[in-house]
C-alpha cells in the first residue's frame, strides 16, 4: 500500500488545457472516487497517475517520493480498465497470470497468486475458461483478479462498470467495495455515476471543466455541496432548483417566488437583498401538505417504483422532481401543494452558483 500526492498538476495537449492546478493528497489505504460530468478530465488524471499520460507541470508523489519520470511498470500500480482488456486466446487462468509470468517470476509463486486472487474474487470454478465463455461480471473479476496478483501499491479503476448491466452494477459495486475492505489497499476510482460514488468512496472528488470543485466524505458533500453544480452533480433523482428573489424588510429576510410567496429557507443574510436566488431542494425533502409555504405542484409524469413513488412536474416553470417512500395515488395534470423543512434547503446565488447564507 501506498499514499499518493498531487502537487499542482496541470495537463495541456498543445495550446489546449485539460487539468488545471489538481492539489489532491490520498492516503495509504483510502478508497477515493473521481467524480464528474463525460470530459472534465478525471480519466486523463487516472492515467497521469498510472504514467500512461505525461504530467505537463506539477509533481506526482507515491509514498512521498517524485514519480513524474517513472515509467507505468516502476510505478507499482494496477489498473482495472472499463473495457476489460483481457487477452481472448488465454484462459482466465492465464489472463490473471500474465504480468508475473512476462515478468519471470517463478512458476510456483505465480500459480500461488492466481490461485489467491480466484478465491478472493470466486473465480475459482472458470479458471479454465476462455473470456469468450464468461459473462461481462465474470470478465471484469478476472480483470481485477489480473490487478490482484501484481500486488501493487495503488489499484486505479476506470469506469469498470460501464459496460454491465444494472444488476450486475450493483453486484460489482458491492464486491469491489469488499475487495478494498479486504486488503486495505490504496484506490482511486473513476465514475461518472453518483451512485457508485456515493457508494463506495471514503472521499469523493467532484471534477468539472479540469478542476477539482470539491472533495469529501459522500455525506459532507451532498448535505452541504459547495456549489449549485456539486449539488445538482450529486444524487439521484438530482436536486430541483426554483427560482427565486431575497426580499428585505423590517421583519428581516425572506425568499420569495415570482408570485410573490415566501419560500422558508435556510437563514439568509439581510446583506443579500434583491439577490436573485435558486432555492435548492432535494427529491425526498419534499412533503405533502397545505398551508401557508405550500408550493404548488403540477405533476407532469407517476413513477411507482415499488418501493417508492417517483412524481416529476413543476412549480412554477421549473422543473422539480419529488421520491416519497409511500405510494401516492395522483395522476398527470394534477396538482400537489409540497413543502420542504427550512433546515433542508439550499440557497444559491443564481448568477454563479455559489451558496447564499
Amino acid at each position: 500500500m501506498s499514499d499518493l500526492a498531487l502537487r499542482n498538476v496541470a495537463k495541456r495537449f498543445g495550446p489546449v488545457a485539460i487539468l488545471h492546478a489538481i492539489d489532491l493528497d490520498i492516503a495509504d489505504g483510502e478508497f477515493v472516487v473521481l467524480v464528474g460530468p463525460s470530459g472534465c478530465g478525471k480519466s486523463t488524471l487516472l492515467r497521469m497517475i498510472a504514467g500512461l499520460e505525461d504530467i505537463s507541470s506539477g509533481d506526482l508523489l507515491i509514498g512521498g517520493k517524485r514519480a513524474n519520470e517513472l515509467s507505468a511498470q516502476q510505478r507499482n500500480i494496477a489498473m482495472v480498465f472499463q473495457s476489460y482488456a483481457l487477452f481472448p486466446h488465454m484462459t482466465a487462468r492465464g489472463n490473471i497470470g500474465f504480468g508475473p509470468r512476462i515478468r519471470k517470476e517463478p512458476e510456483a509463486d505465480i500459480g500461488g497468486r492466481v490461485e489467491r486472487a480466484a478465491g478472493i474474487l470466486n473465480l475459482h470454478a472458470y479458471l479454465d475458461r476462455f473470456p469468450r465463455q464468461l459473462s461481462g461480471g465474470q470478465r471484469q473479476r478476472v480483470a481485477m483478479g489480473r490487478a490482484i496478483v501484481r500486488d501493487p501499491a495503488v489499484f486505479l479503476f476506470d469506469e469498470p462498470l460501464s459496460n454491465l448491466d444494472a444488476q450486475l452494477r450493483v453486484q460489482m459495486r458491492v464486491e469491489i467495495k469488499a475487495l478494498h475492505q479486504r486488503l486495505r489497499s490504496t484506490i482511486v476510482y473513476v465514475t461518472h455515476d453518483q451512485i457508485e460514488a456515493m457508494t463506495m468512496a471514503d472521499r469523493i472528488v467532484v471534477m468539472n471543466e479540469g478542476r477539482i470543485v470539491q472533495a469529501g466524505a459522500p455525506l459532507d458533500l451532498y448535505d452541504n455541496p459547495a456549489s449549485k453544480f456539486v449539488a445538482s452533480f450529486l444524487g439521484s433523482p438530482s436536486m430541483s432548483f426554483i427560482p427565486a428573489t431575497v426580499r428585505g424588510g423590517e421583519s428581516g429576510t425572506a425568499v420569495v417566488r415570482a408570485d410573490g410567496s415566501a419560500i422558508a429557507t435556510r437563514a439568509i443574510g439581510a446583506a443579500h437583498a434583491g439577490k436573485a436566488v435558486e432555492i435548492g431542494i432535494r427529491p425526498e425533502n419534499f412533503r405533502i401538505g397545505e398551508g401557508e409555504g405550500a408550493l404548488p405542484f403540477r405533476v407532469d409524469v407517476v413513477e411507482p417504483t415499488g418501493s417508492e413513488t417517483h412524481l416529476y412536474g413543476t412549480i412554477d416553470t421549473a422543473p422539480v422532481r419529488a421520491v416519497f417512500r409511500e405510494r401516492i395515488r395522483v395522476a398527470p395534470g394534477e396538482t400537489l401543494p409540497l413543502r420542504a423543512d427550512p433546515a433542508l434547503t439550499h440557497v444559491f446565488d443564481a448568477a454563479t452558483g455559489m451558496p447564499v447564507r
